[in-house]
């Protein structure tokens, strides 16, 4: 018993050790986005928010955080609108090919990002769609559908489902009992899975580059810009609230799985 409790200590050692080593870089950016300084310098001499009074003025910045978040939103309502129904398809449904059309679904999970980005810029361009934020809400949709999926499909098996076949039995549609039984009761699910659909769609960055038309202009490629043409003070005041609100969002999700945990 000794030695499993030295082992099992050691273990959680390790793995805190691994995690603070990890999240290291992300703290350090965090004192440099309060820096006085036009140039990147740690520790900073002096504090202010100078590098966020910069993000806020400079409308290249404001852009593109604003069409991120357009895009974000767009994708993740898309998300919903067809990830929620083929879930529901998957658990209950029974017809062939279910655990291929399943398979097909959550297939974008299991390829690389790029090769995705460049069958999205052929494809657009086979079918001549010009209309680049229409482009980028597609594209990012399919990346962010099997989060959905996945999700919703772990909510709707914790339903009963006797409590749909008896509102189905007093004489309710299959479509009545999906909306007024079956998705209320999913709906703590959909919220996790959307939350992380919008924060996957905001924080893209390869599908952006290859789909994106000239002049939409994302904030990850805007970043990206910024690093490789001049290395910009102010992508630390940005990265620090990307951080800020990737952590809120992964918070938000834990709290609303605990709410579906909750009897």
């Amino acid at each position: 018993m000794e030695r499993r409790s030295i082992w099992r200590r050691a273990n959680a050692a390790f793995a805190v050790g691994a995690m603070i080593f990890l999240l290291l870089p992300s703290l350090i950016v965090v004192p440099l986005s309060f820096s006085d300084s036009e140039l990147i310098i740690f520790p900073p001499k002096e504090y202010s928010f100078h590098l966020y009074e910069r993000y806020v003025q400079e409308t290249g910045w404001v852009s593109a955080t604003i069409l991120s978040f357009r895009v974000a939103l767009w994708t993740t309502i898309l998300s919903i609108c067809l990830g929620v129904p083929a879930a529901y398809a998957l658990v209950r449904g029974q017809f062939p090919g279910r655990r291929m059309l399943a398979m097909f679904l959550l297939s974008p999970i299991m390829l690389p990002s790029v090769v995705l980005a460049l069958a999205f810029y052929i494809y657009f361009v086979r079918i001549s769609l010009s209309q680049g934020e229409l482009r980028l809400v597609l594209a990012h949709c399919v990346a962010t559908l099997p989060f959905i999926i996945v999700t919703a499909a772990a909510g709707i098996q914790t339903v009963d489902a006797n409590i749909e076949r008896a509102a189905r039995i007093m004489g309710a549609s299959r479509v009545y009992v999906f909306r007024t039984v079956t998705l209320p009761l999913v709906i703590p699910s959909i919220v996790a899975g959307a939350l992380f659909a919008f924060l996957i769609s905001f924080d893209e960055i390869i599908i952006s580059i290859f789909v994106a038309r000239a002049g939409d202009e994302t904030l990850p490629i805007k970043m990206y810009s910024s690093l490789v043409f001049e290395v910009s003070p102010v992508l630390a005041a940005i990265s620090t609230m990307l951080t800020v609100m990737s952590a809120l969002i992964c918070i938000l999700v834990t709290f609303v799985q605990k709410s579906e945990a909750k009897p």
